[in-house]
């Protein structure tokens, strides 16, 4: 089993220390570092590229946002997870530009953190229930009558079907769960999943949901 190394950045040291108990004593993954603020993380990232790196929304100096945005040129190939006490869907979008792949609650049950964890680490987004269904109730007047919408670029080469499989993409849902839902193989999602960023010219499923926000097809 692949062990997910996770940097850790949290400034309130209780909270830190909880939750470093809580993943290292998952068998598939491991902290390898520790920050208490933004700048810390960013120096920690650079040198040991850790495979996700959790980060608290709030933060002196850098705050999770500003050590998100850097990371993406910093330690790329790092996914991030922001922790947040925020409900608000303003804080929740900002995370999404500033290049989250995933977004936690504090509040949440330690069980979610850890589905979170290894959804980002995999290559999916993690958004929360209430969140992720905030995610289609912006839908625009552009949609008609059987649910097409007039498209951005790239949208019209896409199929119903990879259409369906995109917006339960953009809510979260990974392959198998969206398998489960339109009654197909979890194959068959993989394919409509590297079709639709194919089609759409995109990398990854955050590049998705951003690509969704700025065309209208899902509005913060």
């Amino acid at each position: 089993m692949a062990v997910i190394r996770i940097l850790l950045a949290e400034d309130h040291n209780v909270v830190r220390d909880g939750l470093h108990l809580l993943l290292d004593s998952q068998p598939d993954m491991q902290v390898v570092g520790e920050a208490s603020n933004g700048r810390q993380a960013l120096a920690l990232a650079r040198d040991l590229r850790p495979d996700v790196a959790i980060l608290d929304i709030s933060m002196p100096g850098l705050d999770g946002l500003e050590t998100a945005a850097l990371l993406r040129t910093e330690s790329p190939q790092s996914k991030v997870l922001m922790l947040s006490m925020h409900e608000s869907d303003v804080y929740f979008f900002r995370a999404l530009e500033a290049g989250a792949a995933g977004y936690v609650l504090k509040k949440a049950a330690s069980e979610e953190l850890i589905v979170a964890v290894r959804a980002v680490a995999h290559g999916d987004a993690y958004f929360p229930p209430l969140l992720a269904r905030k995610l289609l109730d912006g839908y625009r007047h552009g949609v008609d009558g059987v649910g097409a919408l007039a498209g951005p670029p790239g949208y019209d080469k896409l199929s119903d079907r990879e259409r369906e499989v995109m917006f339960l993409l953009v809510q979260g849902h990974v392959n198998q769960e969206i398998a489960e839902k339109l009654m197909i193989s979890a194959s068959t999602v993989q394919a409509h999943r590297t079709h639709i960023l194919d089609k759409l010219g995109l990398t990854s499923i955050v590049d998705l949901v951003r690509y969704a926000i700025r065309h209208g097809l899902i509005e913060p």
